[in-house]
């Protein structure tokens, strides 16, 4: 069976407390939405949508955005603090005789 490219993209299904509904979106298209009475009804809603939005980029010769699924992450990012959290940080980590770096993947991974 051949995996569709509108498959694979990240989908997530949330309910609206403005709307009274679930909300289905799509992570690599944050600007499309659907709007449901049920959590399956809004899945089905965004995918359709999504499909309909890469077949017409398709036919337009658009990039499509690559899905999250397929890309590399190395595992590095890096994130700017205010000096006093940077020192709670170094003071916990050495406390509990780990690494910054162990320390903060530990809190992030929560």
């Amino acid at each position: 069976m051949k995996v569709k490219l509108h498959d694979r993209y990240t989908y997530r299904v949330t309910w609206s407390a403005e709307d009274a509904e679930y909300v289905g979106l799509c992570a690599e298209f944050p600007s499309l939405s659907w709007l449901a009475r049920s959590p399956n009804a809004a899945f089905e809603g965004i995918h359709a949508v999504v499909a309909e939005v890469v077949a017409d980029m398709g036919r337009r010769h658009e990039p499509l955005p690559e899905p999250l699924s397929a890309r590399h992450f190395s595992g590095k990012f890096i994130v700017r603090v205010p000096p006093d959290v940077h020192r709670r940080l170094a003071i916990a980590a050495a406390e509990s005789g780990v690494s910054i770096n162990r320390l903060a993947s530990a809190r992030l991974a929560q």
